[in-house]
């Protein structure tokens, strides 16, 4: 009597790293598996891997390494009963190399059979119905093990415009996960010239995420953490020089050790991007696990929100919607676009929006404090707290938008269009 699997839940379901520079080739049998790996391969998990799909099984693989190396990851899949796919994986056997590790995608359902695969040096079996995640899970197990769930997420702010407050944002945000949550934090601040991270925090470092850029070669654990300030007891830093005389170019594969390091030593980073849009974003928005973009209530900032929801899906298709922050609401006599237009507009749900509080911003950034610190019982620091509860995964579901008629219609058609 065949035993079901009941597959476990992962910790890090949510929290799945990239994969390494590997080559992945699936064999799929099915017509409705295919689909599946397309929106594997398309997965910002696997920008730096390079995946190929065939068809025909098993026996096809066998066939084609036959004459061909096979590469650092094997995927197969079989809808044969078990017997007749034992046969087929001892013919792959012949051909496969001993570094070669391999996944096999079965349709039989049974704890025995998956004990016996592994016992033979099969790297997993996963069963249908296949899932992209499911999939991903897989691979993330065998190349980074037990380690893929002790690492740290990493959590990006970026602001529709100038001035929409998101690196003040994301300095409360990340003082809140160290000090409320009480959980490890560190701050990159990626705005080289203008980064406010070291103001924000009354801290004057001698040196941070320049000179990580600016040295490669010397990237590792202990180099980065030579050069982060702690600005509290779990809180730390690795500032922007915060002057155009210290700018140099961000190499992408740089950022990805230096994003690869800070995951890998803390439970969250948190990144802090410029308002202006560069091509090395993309390495960012394709690492960070949750992702915030702060916008004002006016139609500049809703039209940049819109363009980057859009691009952002195409960049992270298997991943839940940005959070949005809908700041410096309520702004004295300023016209204003409502918050359930904004939302309807722009296609997202807006997680939180904070009021417009001049008074009690105006005392944290003069007093290099937090929002939190300076004026906790205002309005804009309890929706600060409640958008470091849903990174943190401690706080009611983000604010739904109401439905209706939008006097933004016309504009929202328009959009619509573009996005098109």
């Amino acid at each position: 009597m065949n035993t079901p699997i009941v597959a476990p839940v992962s910790a890090a379901e949510e929290n799945l790293p990239p994969l390494p520079r590997i080559n992945v080739h699936v064999f799929c049998e099915s017509p409705e598996t295919a689909p599946v790996l397309q929106a594997v391969a398309a997965d910002r998990r696997m920008s730096r891997a390079h995946m190929d799909i065939y068809s025909g099984g098993i026996p096809a693989a066998a066939q084609y390494y036959a004459q061909t190396p096979t590469p650092q990851l094997l995927v197969v899949e079989s809808t044969k009963p078990r017997e007749a796919m034992m046969a087929d994986l001892a013919a792959l056997a012949q051909v496969c190399s001993a570094d070669t590790q391999v996944i096999v995608m079965g349709h039989v359902n049974d704890i025995m059979l998956y004990r016996e695969l592994l016992a033979q040096g099969i790297g997993d079996y996963i069963t249908a119905p296949f899932t992209a995640h499911q999939i991903l899970a897989s691979f993330a197990g065998l190349f980074h093990g037990e380690s893929a769930a002790s690492l740290g997420k990493v959590v990006t702010f970026m602001g529709a415009r100038g001035g929409a407050g998101s690196s003040f944002l994301s300095h409360n945000v990340a003082w809140l996960l160290s000090n409320t949550y009480e959980t490890g934090t560190v701050i990159a601040d990626l705005d080289l010239a203008f980064g406010t991270a070291g103001l924000d925090f009354n801290q004057d470092p001698a040196q941070g995420i320049f000179e990580a850029l600016s040295s490669p070669d010397r990237l590792d654990p202990v180099f980065i953490d030579r050069l982060l300030t702690k600005c509290s007891e779990r809180l730390l830093l690795l500032a922007s020089p915060g002057s155009v005389d210290q700018v140099t170019s961000i190499e992408e594969s740089t950022l990805e050790i230096i994003i690869d390091v800070l995951r890998s030593s803390n439970p969250y980073t948190v990144m802090d991007l410029p308002s202006t849009w560069e091509n090395w974003m993309k390495v960012v928005l394709t690492q960070t696990d949750k992702l915030v973009i702060v916008a004002t209530p006016e139609l500049a900032s809703l039209r940049n929100t819109k363009s980057l929801a859009d691009n952002i899906k195409a960049i992270r298709p298997n991943d839940a919607p940005p959070l949005l922050a809908l700041n410096q609401v309520n702004m004295g006599k300023r016209p204003e676009i409502p918050a359930a237009e904004f939302a309807r507009a722009v296609g997202l749900e807006i997680s939180v929006t904070i009021p417009f509080d001049a008074q009690a911003f105006g005392q944290a950034a003069t007093n290099g404090q937090m929002l939190t610190q300076a004026a906790p019982k205002s309005e804009a620091a309890q929706a600060i707290a409640r958008l470091a509860g849903l990174i943190f995964g401690a706080a009611p579901e983000p604010e739904g938008a109401a439905k209706g008629v939008s006097f933004l219609k016309p504009l929202l058609d328009k959009l619509g269009k573009k996005g098109k």
